[in-house]
């Protein structure tokens, strides 16, 4: 190995051996600074050292193409810098390009797992998993979801952090209440554990948090008054809110399944209601029996063309503000502390005390585990189509008897003989045409009651009950009594 001083003159004139593959040719000046003459005719610079017994070299570029002599001095200038510092510059080389190659992979993966955000993931979970469920679970979960995780749907969903979901629920309660934190986080645990199982993210941040606050089961049940306030101020809400409040009081139905009720499911005669078993939630067909008020309610509504839905506003849609209906209902009636579903529990605790069977209130709410269970379940199959026709109709003729301000606890509480027992059809009819009379009637031009000021009814509208109509079917409902009894 010669020395030379390197220059670009002395280097452009250097030249390898004839029968040797490369020359390699040191600066006399600076330790280490060389160039290497290939047969070809190209000549690279390098800076040669030691790491203990191990020589190492370290390419600076090629002559003439990528630096010069004095810019591959410089070069080997600072190399000679760091080797004087007890450093490796191969090894740190080396380890700089590991880093790059790792870096480059976790931006890929950092792209993608970007690329796929809170907002697919929950998209995906719809589409694929979600479209076996019932719609009323589809359209509560999504909707919730969509709402108060709106700030992070562009997010990637794996990037969402255990503390990230944390301090998500910890606002969402703040803003929306603990009972709607507690059903986001159980949508966002569900839509996560999907993903997981998948292979989509890698954890669930939603899994194993503290509970947010406490699941009070509610134990609310309106009193004759708030009955007959509630049924009463319906009247102001017209007759798509109106009508459908006072369809659910008497139906006892559960308010998505009601409000999403077409007229395909209806009787010809307006006598019944099927709910399919897609839209029910216990997933059974369910057939429920419309008593005469019941009926006027649907008689009044015009089926619209652009709609199948029973229940639509103005504007051809469906009913979905029930927060609405039920808070406008509360400050006309100046009933608080209740919720529309508490309708189904004080329609099952009044008829109760009437005298009705805890197996008929079950079948008569829709409910998938009743007071009949395991094996007894199995073999009883019977639907108690005709107890739950005089349950109803026995509701209703209270709920008409609480409108009209004739319910209590004495006499005007309709009473069957014993519990579960069918009206006969002679009495039934005679229930009905009182009924009838009682939606149908021409209501006074007095206040409503309940509601403090004067609201005028037309004649003919399920929204202005007779005053009297009440008094006349609790009075036929006892002639059907007597009829049993006879």
């Amino acid at each position: 190995m010669s020395k030379v001083r390197l220059t670009d003159t002395t280097v452009a004139s250097l030249t390898c051996s004839e029968g040797r593959k490369d020359a390699l040719f040191f600066d006399a000046e600076l330790k280490g600074f060389g160039v290497r003459i290939a047969t070809t005719g190209q000549r690279t610079f390098l800076f040669q050292y030691r790491v203990g017994p191990v020589v190492r070299r370290m390419p600076l570029g090629v002559f003439g193409v990528e630096v010069t002599t004095k810019q591959a001095r410089m070069k080997a200038e600072r190399l000679r810098g760091v080797v004087v510092d007890g450093r490796d510059p191969v090894a740190e080389r080396d380890t700089a390009k590991r880093a790059a190659i790792v870096a480059e992979a976790e931006a890929k993966l950092a792209l993608a797992e970007t690329a796929f955000t809170l907002r697919h993931l929950i998209e995906e979970w719809e589409r694929l998993h979600l479209l076996g469920l019932r719609q009323s679970y589809r359209r509560d979960a999504m909707g919730r979801l969509r709402l108060h995780l709106a700030g992070s749907m562009d997010r990637g969903a794996a990037t969402l952090t255990r503390s990230d979901a944390v301090r998500e629920l910890d606002r969402i309660a703040i803003e929306a209440g603990e009972t709607t934190a507690r059903r986001v986080m159980g949508y966002a645990r569900s839509a996560y554990g999907w993903a997981r199982r998948r292979g989509s993210v890698e954890t669930n941040p939603f899994e194993d948090l503290p509970p947010m606050g406490r699941e009070v089961r509610r134990e609310r049940v309106l009193s004759d008054a708030e009955i007959g306030r509630i049924w009463n101020a319906a009247a102001a809400l017209g007759p798509a809110h109106g009508g459908f409040a006072r369809f659910l009081l008497l139906t006892l139905a559960r308010r998505e399944e009601a409000a999403r009720m077409s007229w395909s499911e209806i009787s010809a005669d307006l006598s019944t209601w099927t709910l399919p078993a897609v839209r029910a939630k216990n997933g059974k067909a369910h057939v429920v029996h419309l008593a005469e008020s019941a009926r006027a309610i649907l008689a009044d509504l015009r089926r619209g063309e652009a709609s199948d839905l029973v229940f639509v506003t103005p504007s051809g849609k469906g009913l979905t503000t029930f927060s609405y209906i039920a808070r406008k209902l509360a400050q006309y009636g100046e009933v608080e502390g209740w919720r529309l579903h508490d309708f189904r529990r004080s329609g099952v605790t009044a008829l109760a005390a009437i005298g009705f069977s805890p197996h008929v209130c079950d079948r008569l709410l829709g409910h998938a585990q009743g007071t009949i269970r395991g094996v007894a379940a199995i073999y009883q199959r019977h639907d108690f189509a005709a107890e739950r026709k005089a349950a109803l109709d026995a509701w209703a003729a209270h709920v008409l008897a609480c409108a009209s301000g004739d319910a209590g606890t004495g006499s005007n509480v309709v009473r069957l003989s014993r519990a579960g027992q069918s009206v006969s059809g002679s009495a039934q009819r005679l229930a009905g045409a009182r009924a009838a009379r009682c939606v149908t009637g021409e209501r006074d031009n007095g206040e409503d009651r309940g509601m403090g000021t004067a609201r005028p009814h037309a004649r003919g509208s399920s929204l202005g009950p007779h005053p009297d109509a009440a008094r006349d079917i609790v009075h036929g409902a006892r002639q059907a009594e007597r009829q049993i009894q006879d």
